[in-house]
């Protein structure tokens, strides 16, 4: 698999470059996730960073790479649709004991 050395601006990770696997297109994932031990033994703190280009080229405006900046927010990234059902709180699987029939 192909790898590529990608910035990251802001939060905890701000200036760091870290190998990121890219995909059949060539470009990395658009959120980066990075899981953060509690020192505590808590649950772990997820950081959430979104790819955004680092530049554009001059004629085309096609993007020169990519960097990962910060979302403090963390939220899902995904587009809410009016048609998606939402999901329920105890997971996709719904209550614990159901049958699903």
């Amino acid at each position: 698999m192909k790898s590529e050395q990608t910035p990251f601006e802001g939060g905890p990770m701000d200036g760091r470059v870290l190998p990121v696997l890219v995909g059949p297109t060539g470009h990395p994932p658009k959120t980066y996730r990075i899981p953060v031990p509690d020192p505590a033994g808590g649950p772990p703190t997820v950081l959430v960073y979104r790819r955004v280009p680092r530049g554009q080229s001059r004629r085309l405006g096609l993007p020169r790479g990519w960097k990962y900046e910060f979302d403090p927010e963390g939220k899902d990234g995904r587009p809410k649709w009016p048609w998606s059902r939402p999901t329920p709180p105890n997971g996709p699987e719904g209550k614990p004991g159901d049958t699903g029939g």
